[in-house]
């Protein structure tokens, strides 16, 4: 048994301290509310009339040009205009001087689901990591943990800035825990795509639950463009990197599975992990631009080729990949980008590194000087446009968000330029890549309502959120009697 700086005594003695609150968890988990489409959901921010006036606006619209001091017109939740000196008479102004005023970030890639197991995965001890707690736990999930889990991991996305979300949902159980999920998403009031999963320890030649998806896009989706959906795919081939626990699929079983995500119109997410499987896939006629990878880690020159031609996207972790042994392959920015291949950013999950889009960005940047240096050119704006408009267009929502253009729906942020850590600044895209944090970002707005001011949630309650969190946490710990003895 590994037990790295942690001995028998002092486990005991956590575990006593913790037996009340458990016992409370699960009294508390046992009367949750019923988490539906129909049901009640958390109040939000009104949408209104507000113009952000004298920030330095980075449009990231290859059409409009940044201002160094420009103002935002926002109205019911749409972009009116971007420009200096705007007239809006009867618009709330809010000031954004020492500040940038940008679009919101879109993480392409996070499994929101493992949020609550923060307190126990490390880094540093295999028989803790990230995949024998998730594998363990997970299939211990209630709705409810799924519910507090995802409104967790959402809050902290939205307090980095980010406005998007793909959600990961690699432990659906139940059609109830598609519904907690889903629930948690709107009541956090960010934009985002769930894609509905398999469930942790579900057979390998199993269909995933496709009633179940059917109901989801008829109860969820009400075409405001706020949530939409994809499913996200077994793993294909041989997996280096938790392929048992995640599921393998028989090329059979993909084309069952995808058959019938494409008889829906769902888009589909694939692990790409281990040994490549994309001429594999392309052999049997299976990528098209309905297709996202994740972790480019392994891929040729002839499989960027596929993959540009077929329009298929790929979607990078850096901070998690970054922590992977070499022989499991490197982080291919440089390559995509010279292939051509669509690319964006995301956080994979919050077990044991935060969201954080600031330090994907700068560790991307470094890894691709390391490797690569200038052979292929990466500026900081480029890395800014990777986390912002081209997520969108890997989602598929490049026509309402990723960029501050009129008539695109306002999802935006203000980042603070005068905090100890960024002042002075020179490019505001060199800041925001080498210098920015989360504790930085000011102001969220989501389809044009403010959701973060002042560094602070305007509907969340941030204690609620995380004592409940705490209180799943707990339970799901008791009930899998981890850490394992």
């Amino acid at each position: 048994m590994m037990l790295s700086h942690m001995s028998r005594r002092s486990m005991l003695k956590g575990a006593t301290a913790l037996g009340a609150l458990m016992a409370t968890s699960s009294n508390v988990l046992a009367q949750a509310p019923v988490r539906a489409a129909a049901g009640p959901r958390a109040p939000l921010p009104a949408r209104g009339e507000f113009v952000i006036r004298g920030a330095h606006v980075l449009t990231m619209d290859p059409g409009l040009a940044d201002l160094p001091s420009g103002d935002v017109h926002v109205r019911d939740g749409a972009i009116v205009a971007v420009g200096a000196n705007l007239n809006a008479p009867g618009a709330t102004a809010i000031q954004g001087n020492g500040m940038i005023c940008m679009p919101g970030f879109i993480d392409t890639h996070w499994h929101l689901w493992t949020s609550l197991f923060r307190p126990y995965v490390r880094a540093d001890v295999d028989a803790f990591g990230y995949f024998p707690v998730s594998n363990r736990l997970g299939q211990l999930m209630t709705p409810e943990d799924s519910y507090r889990a995802v409104i967790l991991g959402t809050a902290e996305a939205l307090s980095a800035g980010v406005t998007t979300i793909h959600n990961w949902a690699h432990n659906v159980r139940s059609p109830e825990h598609a519904d907690g999920e889903l629930a948690a998403m709107r009541d956090a009031g960010i934009r985002g795509r769930f894609a509905y999963g398999p469930a942790q320890g579900m057979p390998d030649d199993q269909m995933m639950d496709f009633a179940g998806m059917a109901r989801v896009q008829r109860d969820w989706m009400p075409n405001d463009g706020m949530l939409t959906m994809g499913i996200c795919s077994r793993n294909v081939g041989a997996m280096s990197i938790g392929g048992a626990a995640r599921g393998v699929l028989s090329i059979d079983m993909v084309k069952k599975d995808w058959g019938e995500a494409r008889k829906l119109g769902l888009p589909i997410t694939l692990h790409t992990s281990g040994p490549s499987p994309i001429r594999i896939l392309e052999a049997e006629g299976l990528l098209g631009p309905d297709v996202q990878l994740i972790h480019p880690l392994l891929t040729t020159l002839e499989e960027r080729d596929i993959l540009k031609a077929r329009g298929v996207s790929y979607s990078m972790a850096p901070v998690g990949e970054a922590r992977r042994p070499s022989a499991v392959g490197v982080i291919q920015l440089g390559e995509m980008l010279e292939s051509g291949v669509k690319v964006s950013l995301s956080t994979d999950h919050t077990t044991n590194y935060n969201c954080d889009p600031f330090v994907a960005m700068r560790l991307l940047f470094a890894i691709h000087q390391h490797r690569i240096g200038n052979k292929v050119p990466l500026s900081t704006r480029r890395l800014v446009q990777l986390a912002t408009l081209d997520g969108a267009v890997d989602l598929g929502i490049a026509s309402r968000t990723g960029s501050l253009t009129p008539g695109k729906r306002a999802d935006l942020i203000l980042v603070r330029t005068t905090d100890i850590n960024m002042a002075p600044v020179g490019n505001p895209y060199e800041a925001l890549v080498q210098l920015a944090q989360p504790s930085n970002v000011d102001m969220v707005v989501v389809d044009g309502r403010i959701l973060r001011q002042a560094g602070k949630f305007t509907a969340l309650d941030h204690a609620k959120v995380l004592s409940d969190a705490r209180e799943a946490s707990a339970a799901l710990r008791s009930r899998a009697n981890w850490p394992p003895a």
